[in-house]
């Protein structure tokens, strides 16, 4: 493997924490927000990876993988109904509808998603590190 496919998987992961991260940041934007029915009421998202596998091979095979945001799916999660009259968001029977966003969870993987992205930086910074070596090797 080179340096060059190591930095590939490390960024692609970077890549894909940081749309998690931004899926992240708009779910806990939109925890709050009412609707007066479940159509208009903001869903949750999740991003959905695929590792894909690295191509070659004999001597030119990869034992990597590099990550793929598929896609940005909505959560199916049951969206919170209460019955609130007095809000201007209310439909004829008093019921607003909240996300089904929830913050616990959100900020646990905002704090997983930040030590991933957090560990690929440093994998690049090893990457860095074992060039510079490499470098030097070949002054002496």
């Amino acid at each position: 493997m080179t340096f060059r496919n190591i930095a590939d998987i490390a960024g692609s992961a970077m890549a894909a924490q940081t749309v998690r991260l931004n899926t992240i940041a708009s779910n806990l934007a939109n925890a709050d927000s009412v609707a007066g029915n479940e159509s208009d009421a903001y869903h949750a998202r999740k991003p959905v990876f695929a590792a894909i596998m690295s191509q070659g091979s004999g001597d030119h095979a990869v034992a990597g993988a590099r990550v793929q945001v598929m896609d940005v799916v909505q959560s199916s999660e049951p969206l919170r109904k209460a019955y609130e009259p007095g809000n201007p968001m209310a439909n004829e029977d008093g019921m607003v509808f909240y996300p089904n966003v929830n913050q616990v969870a959100e900020m646990t993987d905002m704090m997983s998603a930040s030590r991933a992205f957090e560990t690929n930086v440093e994998v690049l910074g090893r990457v860095k590190t074992m060039q510079q070596s490499l470098l030097k090797l070949g002054e002496a």
